[in-house]
């Protein structure tokens, strides 16, 4: 064992608690956006803060949640090519878009993130995005799970590579980070250590500076600058 890098032995009631309310967490946010699906919330004709308000009351309606860690993204057509720190005009959503929804929502203590696409429309090239998203997800975590001593920077080499195989470019400088307990320290784009990024050369299996187990997220912003339009897909790397 290597100090604080393996965290593969780490166990006790505190790390299965840990782990265990991320999971429940990205849980229930795949049921809230079960919902949002049945109820067919994200849909053409309707703007984007609409569609955020919208999950935002079901999210309370089915768990009581009010609090989210980050900002409420609901992105359309070429909002979609944004990355998570621009902040565009309010758009509604067309006819033959692309649109993503990025929530954060804090179910009990946990911090849940999650992303989903959605496409209108019949282009042919939007809908095989929305395939590759979740088939490069799967094979970024099974990179991931390959390989105990991974990176940061391996494992966003290896996403970029797996997106630029599929014809598509990564749209923002990571491909996901540290996520935990709310309030946790924020994360600081100078730290790359927090991120899964070309700058991280730290194994991804390692604890924090309080002896906590590290979870991730992989976070995939997939964009066609040329066509105008991207897609986003985020959970759990190394839990669920």
């Amino acid at each position: 064992m290597r100090g604080n890098d393996m965290t593969s032995e780490l166990s006790g009631p505190d790390e299965n608690r840990r782990a265990a309310g991320l999971v429940a967490a990205q849980e229930k946010a795949i049921a809230l956006f079960a919902e949002v699906e049945k109820r067919e919330l994200v849909t053409p004709g309707v703007g984007e803060r609409e569609v955020s308000d919208r999950i935002r009351d079901l999210a309370n309606e089915m768990f009581g949640t009010t609090k989210h860690w980050h900002k409420r993204i609901i992105r359309s057509g070429p909002n979609t090519l944004l990355p998570y720190r621009d902040n565009p005009p309010d758009r509604v959503i067309g006819e033959d878009d692309v649109a993503f929804a990025d929530f954060g929502p804090i179910f009990e203590e946990y911090e849940a993130d999650f992303g989903r696409t959605y496409v209108f429309g019949d282009d042919p090239d939007k809908h095989r995005l929305l395939q590759d998203l979740p088939r490069v997800f799967d094979a970024g975590r099974a990179a991931f799970q390959a390989d105990p001593d991974i990176t940061g920077k391996q494992l966003f080499a290896e996403v970029e590579r797996l997106a630029a195989e599929a014809g598509w470019e990564i749209g923002i400088w990571h491909a996901g980070h540290l996520v935990g307990e709310f309030p946790h320290e924020t994360n600081d784009g100078a730290k790359a250590e927090s991120y899964i990024t070309p700058e991280n050369v730290t194994r991804l299996r390692r604890t924090d500076r309080a002896g906590r187990a590290c979870h991730w997220i992989l976070e995939l912003h997939f964009v066609d600058r040329r066509r105008g339009f991207g897609g986003f897909y985020e959970q759990l790397l190394d839990l669920a």
